[in-house]
């Protein structure tokens, strides 16, 4: 089976904070054929295991690596490592994900009222302006 999990799922998997849907998820995801991660998926991951469970950025970080490095997922690679890298400079994981696949699609210049998010894209050298 070819299988798209919802972030639910993944926060299942990788908490196991309910048993019996630990089991579910944990089966689904080790039956799988193919396990396609959505950058949506791993946007919303990273803030509730940040936010909800309290968990350490390199514990996050490291958590979305052992869930893509499966030789079964497909993973949009050039937005996960986007995401991961500044996740880890201490930037949000979403903010990255949207200044990369922005870039892909043509923009010129990330904008955002975040002054985090444009210092940590300028001083990757991507074009970041603060708005406001």
């Amino acid at each position: 089976m070819k299988i798209t999990p919802d972030t639910n799922v993944l926060v299942r998997a990788l908490t196991r904070d309910d048993e019996q849907q630990y089991l579910a998820a944990a089966d689904t995801l080790q039956s799988a054929t193919t396990i396609v991660l959505t950058v949506p998926a791993l946007c919303e991951l990273a803030w509730v295991l940040s936010y909800r469970y309290r968990f350490r950025r390199p514990d996050i970080a490291e958590a979305i690596r052992v869930l893509a490095a499966g030789d079964n997922v497909v993973v949009e690679a050039g937005t996960l490592a986007a995401g991961l890298s500044m996740f880890e400079a201490g930037g949000d994981f979403a903010d990255a994900v949207i200044a990369h696949q922005g870039r892909e699609a043509g923009a010129d210049t990330f904008v955002s009222f975040d002054k985090t998010a444009v210092a940590l894209l300028t001083t990757a050298g991507e074009s970041a302006r603060l708005l406001g």
